[in-house]
């Protein structure tokens, strides 16, 4: 079937895995329902210099396994360079653009509906799908990329813990990436069992540092003698992984060494988890459907003209339900500053970390899951 409609697919932020997974289903469900569909290289800078470029059911084949960007990101965002992006989406009559990636997609996408006013070339339909291994979208859960992150983080820890066992007394402080989103460090140090995880949304003093190297202190003691501290890359301004390695050097004085570890780029990881595959390929079709549906809405007198808030969506998983939110209502619960949403739901699962690495803490504040009844709708 062929549809009078053409929609354009672009990556923006750092590459996270499952991007070409997202990018590969929505290129094959637009070219199923008639759409003529775009790619673009290298993010909104590449739709400002015309990097566009039709595919077809071909040109993504076995992009499903692999990781990182295929089709090139940028962090540039939109404002920079809106009067070419609007030239080009006039040129190549884009009617939809899904935005595949991390917190600048989304940032990105609000620029480009707050700039309806002056160019009504915008008032076409927008999706974000969150990829970043941050999880530091608004609007969802989950984002692409975060879980296969995890697992490269886990897998680093694991081996370092390794060697914290066979050396005896040794503790490492291991640096996570994230931005001021803690959501790795946090879920990592889980999966570890790490001693402690220090993240910007949990403030913490140099009282609480000074527990943690008294709690080092008494492990030492038992016949567990090694310890794992994750450390979030901007987690606090002035104690950085530096500051730490020298407060817990010189307090562990006799007791125990002290070593470094940056994960750093190791933790976009390489081939993506199967959750992320599948979770790119079901938000990409997702995605898609959701946008021919409202192509068909604001399609009028051979022309598409979308300027309603839900017509540029963050597409994302809330609780277990896909859901979309309109960019301008997630604006109100974003905290741009620190790129973060305004509330995150794995805050609760610090009190279990803190509790399974044996500090005294009150299971009072542990706020538990209720149990709620699934019915057809919530699948």
């Amino acid at each position: 079937p062929q549809s009078p409609f053409s929609l354009a697919i672009l990556n923006v932020g750092a590459p996270a895995a499952g991007m070409n997974a997202a990018v590969r289903s929505a290129v094959r469900i637009g070219i199923c329902q008639g759409h003529t569909v775009y790619v673009v290289s290298d993010g909104f800078e590449g739709l400002s210099k015309g990097q566009i470029r039709e595919v077809g059911w071909h040109d993504v084949a076995g992009w499903l396994g692999r990781g990182g960007s295929m089709l090139g990101t940028k962090r540039t965002l939109p404002k920079t360079c809106m009067e070419k992006i609007v030239e080009n989406v006039r040129k190549f009559n884009i009617q939809a653009l899904l935005v595949i990636g991390g917190f600048e997609a989304y940032e990105g996408v609000l620029q480009l509906v707050e700039a309806r006013g002056q160019y009504e070339e915008l008032c076409i339909i927008m999706c974000v799908i969150p990829a970043t291994i941050s999880n530091n979208v608004p609007g969802t859960d989950f984002s692409l990329g975060s879980d296969t992150a995890v697992n490269a983080a886990m897998e680093s820890c694991d081996r370092i813990k390794q060697s914290a066992s066979g050396t005896k007394r040794r503790v490492f402080i291991v640096e996570t990436m994230g931005g001021y989103c803690g959501y790795l460090s946090t879920v990592t140090g889980i999966a570890v069992g790490a001693d402690a995880a220090y993240v910007y949304e949990d403030p913490f003093t140099i009282h609480d540092l000074k527990a943690n190297v008294e709690h080092l202190t008494d492990k030492m003691k038992t016949d567990i003698q090694r310890g794992l501290v994750l450390r979030n890359e901007k987690c606090h301004e002035h104690y950085t992984t530096e500051f730490l390695y020298n407060l817990y050097s010189s307090e562990g004085k006799g007791i125990f060494d002290c070593r470094i570890n940056v994960l750093g780029h190791l933790q976009q990881g390489g081939a993506p988890t199967p959750f992320d595959r599948n979770y790119g390929t079901k938000l990409g079709v997702k995605a898609v459907l959701w946008m021919s549906e409202k192509l068909q809405v604001a399609y009028r007198k051979g022309r598409v003209f979308a300027n309603s808030g839900d017509s540029a969506c963050v597409i994302g998983l809330r609780k277990k339900v896909v859901a979309f939110s309109p960019v301008t209502e997630l604006k109100k619960v974003t905290d741009f500053e620190h790129r973060l949403p305004q509330e995150q739901w794995w805050l609760t699962l610090r009190l279990m970390l803190k509790m399974l690495a044996n500090y005294q803490i009150s299971l009072t504040e542990y706020i538990s899951g209720k149990m709620e009844h699934v019915t057809r709708r919530t699948l």
